[in-house]
């Protein structure tokens, strides 16, 4: 039997989107040459077309026994194989085996790019790990830049400009949870002071895109520039403060910093945590979501109420008049946050939450349940945990999905990647979210925000709070009704979404460190 000729079967089978004819064609390839590698990995690609993580991941998977790490030859291939394992088992929520192959994709990279990108999915999935320590982060960062010893960072410049350039920096110029956080930011600052150039990394740009280039007093578009190529364009700009919203996410060109193209260069809003990069000046943080600086490389900004602006969605969103547990008869606790946010230890404070409020209800709806798979490989998960899945509810992701927290009392945040648009989308439809957090500045999203709507009493700094704050809540019916009618208004008129407060806020702090880093270059 010829391998490769059954497999360009099934490839031009895939490449007609006939998906079943070509699974069934690489079923028997596999079964017939059960060590050809391809077949296995063409099957991989099918499932990911299809949005089958859990099929995706098992796929991956058979092709681990078949890999020879000793083979020289094969570096590439071992190297691209690992960084997509590791992004599904990220997305699944097997935190510590993508952190693993993450490792190997740096390890067997060609080049210092092939090490940064690894290094840069290695930082996001180690905010999941509840007890990373700084010391480990210290430990990702130094790899991280020693990737870039060759660059050769452009000298230190300030310039006198009428009006200060602010260059933003990001691959989500798009429809993006993100936007929901910087509208006001990249939309609204005061052109009598600052001139707006911004640096699109956006592969399909959208109707939002559109928007934000006319927003911008010069737009660029450097998706298919090399860093260095982006990095000189930043510095004829004569940028006086490049602001990368990206951080490690994807999407990111967080790399063309390395060349030092800005006066002075922050870095905040789109990611949790440090870049890790010393070549950034600064990171966008607020009073309460700042917790410890020492897991940062950068000086923090600790603006004094929020660093992010809350934009709800443009389509009409109404809260129910009333929380569903007066009609139901029980509460209804849920989550919309990503499945690989959710930790075997918060998954059991949610156990212990249902267990305490007698006939409640656990809600979750993410992308995950969009397959048959994939709730069946989330209920073996709970099973395993001890909960009694008949009071669970797996919903599919939906266009309308900001509408179905009108099926929720209680949101429940995640930790200690905890949840950012998601508790504001909560919010904004009337539903408490119970948060906890810790040290570190991602998992603090959920003390920021609810301090700034005046809620900081749902925010708890220990797991036994946690649970305690969610029963005790449960158990106060009355005030979920007032919750739910007056949650809106309460953000409304908070900081979260003060867009003019924010503004003024937030360009007092862009003045004052160009100020300061002119300063201490002068008086060098």
């Amino acid at each position: 039997m010829d391998a490769k000729k059954i497999w360009s079967k099934a490839y031009d089978q895939f490449k007609k989107k006939k998906y079943d004819a070509a699974l069934k064609t690489l079923d028997k390839l596999q079964k017939s040459a059960p060590n050809y590698r391809d077949a296995y990995y063409l099957e991989a690609e099918i499932w990911e077309k299809l949005k089958n993580p859990v099929r995706h991941y098992l796929a991956l998977k058979k092709i681990l026994p078949l890999i020879n790490l000793d083979s020289p030859q094969e570096a590439a291939f071992h190297s691209e194989f690992f960084a997509h394992f590791g992004e599904v088992c990220d997305n699944l929520s097997f935190h510590e085996d993508a952190l693993h192959y993450y490792n190997l994709t740096a390890e067997f990279a060609v080049d210092k790019k092939g090490v940064a990108e690894a290094m840069e999915n290695s930082f996001f999935t180690a905010n999941a790990f509840e007890n990373f320590s700084r010391a480990d982060f210290d430990a990702l960062y130094e790899r991280y830049r020693s990737c870039f010893q060759k660059v050769s960072p452009y000298p230190k410049k300030f310039y006198d400009h009428e009006k200060i350039r602010i260059g933003f920096l990001s691959g989500d110029f798009r429809f993006h949870p993100i936007i929901n956080w910087s509208w006001s930011l990249l939309s609204k600052l005061d052109k009598n002071l600052f001139e707006t150039y911004f640096y699109s990394n956006v592969k399909k740009p959208d109707n939002v895109t559109d928007y934000l280039r006319k927003c911008a007093d010069v737009w660029r578009d450097i998706q298919d520039l090399e860093d260095e190529q982006a990095a000189k364009i930043i510095h004829d700009d004569e940028i006086d403060i490049l602001f990368d919203l990206s951080g490690h996410t994807q999407g990111t060109r967080l790399r063309i910093a390395t060349y030092r193209p800005a006066s002075v260069q922050m870095s905040g809003v789109g990611y949790m945590n440090s870049t890790g990069l010393d070549c950034f000046d600064y990171f966008l943080s607020d009073v309460f979501c700042a917790g410890d600086e020492n897991y940062f490389v950068e000086k923090l900004i600790r603006l004094p109420h929020s660093h992010i602006c809350y934009e709800p969605p443009t389509t009409k969103l109404e809260p129910a008049a009333n929380p569903p547990c007066l009609k139901n008869g029980y509460v209804t606790f849920g989550s919309f946050n990503q499945f690989k946010k959710m930790t075997d230890s918060i998954l059991i404070a949610w156990k212990k939450i249902l267990d305490a409020v007698p006939d409640s209800k656990l809600f979750l709806k993410t992308k995950i349940f969009n397959t048959e798979d994939g709730r069946n490989f989330v209920g073996e998960r709970l099973k395993r945990l001890g909960f009694d899945l008949a009071r669970i509810e797996m919903r599919p992701y939906s266009q309308n999905w900001i509408l179905e927290y009108n099926d929720v009392d209680i949101a429940l945040d995640t930790f200690p990647y905890t949840g950012g648009v998601t508790t504001c989308e909560a919010l904004y439809m009337g539903v408490p979210v119970i948060s906890l957090y810790g040290d570190r500045h991602g998992s603090r999203f959920g003390l920021s925000i609810l301090s700034n709507i005046g809620l900081e009493e749902l925010a708890v700094a220990s797991y036994d709070e946690y649970i305690n704050r969610a029963v005790m809540l449960a158990s106060d019916w009355e005030l979920l009704t007032l919750l739910r009618k007056n949650l809106r208004t309460m953000m409304k008129k908070s900081p979260l979404m003060n867009s003019e407060n924010y503004l003024h806020e937030i360009q007092e702090a862009f003045i004052k460190i160009l100020d300061e880093e002119r300063r201490k270059f002068n008086e060098r």
